[in-house]
C-alpha cells in the first residue's frame, strides 16, 4: 500500500512557503503488532503550526524535526488493527500528521463517538471548541450581563467564544477583517456588534458599545485589535490570551500593546494552550456538546480538497481569506 505525507524540508522565513515542505510517496511496511493503522480523512490547519516549524525550543511543545512528518490534528477510520483497543471502522482523532495513513498506539488517539458527521470534530466538537470552551469559561469565568470583546471573531475559535458569550446571557462585540465577516457575526451568529479592524476605528468603537469599558476579552490577534481591547478594559477585567496570530511571520519583533494598562486597570491576563487540557478532552467537548445541542452555536468549514494543497492552503490563515474552519479533506469518508 503506498501512502503520501508531508515532511517539514525547511523552517520558514517570514511567510510559509510551500519550498519549506516536501512531499514523499511511499510504501507501507507491515503493521506493527498492538497498534492501528488509520486512514486520515479531515486534516485541521492550525495557526500553532507556524510556531511548530520554528526553531524555538522554549515553548509548550518541541519544534518539529526537520525532514520529520509534519504536525497537525487529523481525524480519521481505522483500516486495520492489532490491537483489541481500536477495531476497524472506528472514528479516531489525535496528532496524526500530514499524511493519508499512520500507524498509531491506542493511547495516541481518542475514539469519536459516530453520532455526528465527521466534519464537525474538525471543528465546534474539535480543537477549536474545546479552545474556545477553555478559555471562555474556565479562564474568563464570565457572568450574565457582562461586556465580552473577542478579537479574529470569525475564526473557528473566536466565532465559538461570541456565541457561547451570547447563549450565558453577555454583550458581545467582535472583531473581524471583512464586512462580510462583521456581516456574518452580527446576522447569523447573534453578536451584537461587529468592527472591521481594517477601516473601523477600534478605539472609539469598542467604546462607544462599551462606554464603561469591557468586563472580558479574548484575544486571538494582538497588534491594534488588542491594544484597542486591553485600553477600553475596565479595572479588574479578565483576559484570555489564546493567539497572537498577526505576529506570527513577523521577522522583526512586534511592536505590541502598550502594557501599561495592565498595571493602572489591575488587569489579570491568562495566556493558554489546549494541549495542557488534553486529558479532559471529552470532558470539555461534552459541554461543548450542550451548547450544540441546544442549537446555540453554528460553524463553518473551510475545506480544501487534497493533501498535497496542504502546504499552500496554510497560508489562508495569515492573509484572512479563510472562511471558517480551515480543513484539508484528505480522502473520503
Amino acid at each position: 500500500m503506498q501512502n503520501q505525507r508531508i515532511l517539514l524540508a525547511a523552517r520558514p522565513i517570514g511567510d510559509i512557503k510551500p519550498t519549506d515542505f516536501e512531499a514523499r510517496t511511499e510504501t507501507l511496511e507491515a503493521l506493527e503488532e498492538g497498534k492501528a493503522r488509520i486512514r486520515v480523512v479531515y486534516l485541521s490547519l492550525d495557526p500553532a503550526m507556524r510556531g511548530w516549524m520554528s526553531a524555538d525550543e522554549n515553548s509548550y511543545v518541541p519544534p518539529i524535526p526537520l525532514g520529520s512528518t509534519m504536525r497537525g490534528i487529523a481525524t480519521g477510520i481505522v483500516a486495520q488493527s492489532k490491537t483489541d483497543k481500536l477495531k476497524e471502522g472506528d472514528w479516531v482523532s489525535g496528532f496524526l500528521g500530514w499524511t493519508q495513513y499512520a500507524d498509531v498506539a491506542p493511547e495516541e488517539v481518542n475514539v469519536l463517538p459516530q453520532a455526528v458527521p465527521m466534519d464537525a470534530y474538525m471543528g465546534v466538537l474539535g480543537l477549536a471548541g474545546a479552545t474556545a470552551y477553555c478559555g471562555y469559561k474556565e479562564i474568563l469565568e464570565p457572568q450574565a450581563g457582562q461586556t465580552l470583546c473577542v478579537t479574529g471573531a470569525a475564526g473557528s475559535v473566536g466565532s465559538l467564544v461570541g456565541q457561547m458569550a451570547k447563549a450565558d446571557g453577555l454583550k458581545v462585540i467582535g472583531i473581524a477583517g471583512s464586512e462580510e465577516k462583521c456581516k456574518w457575526l452580527t446576522d447569523e451568529l447573534g453578536f451584537d456588534a461587529a468592527l472591521n479592524y481594517k477601516t473601523d476605528n477600534l478605539m472609539k468603537g469598542i467604546h462607544d458599545f462599551a462606554p464603561d469599558g469591557l468586563d472580558i476579552h479574548f484575544e486571538n490577534v494582538g497588534g491594534a485589535p488588542f491594544q484597542a481591547a486591553l485600553y477600553n478594559m475596565k479595572a479588574h477585567g479578565k483576559i484570555a490570551l489564546c493567539g497572537l496570530i498577526s505576529t506570527y511571520n513577523s521577522t522583526e519583533a512586534p511592536a505590541g500593546p502598550e502594557l501599561s494598562a495592565m498595571i493602572k486597570k489591575r488587569l489579570t491576563m491568562k495566556g493558554f494552550v489546549m494541549t495542557d487540557h488534553w486529558h479532559r478532552f471529552g470532558e470539555i467537548l461534552g459541554k461543548v456538546g450542550e451548547y450544540l445541542g441546544k442549537g446555540q452555536l453554528k460553524y463553518r468549514l473551510d475545506v480544501v480538497e487534497g493533501l498535497e494543497n496542504a502546504p499552500t492552503a496554510i497560508n489562508k490563515l495569515f492573509d484572512g481569506s479563510n472562511k471558517g474552519k480551515l480543513t484539508i479533506k484528505v480522502s473520503e469518508l
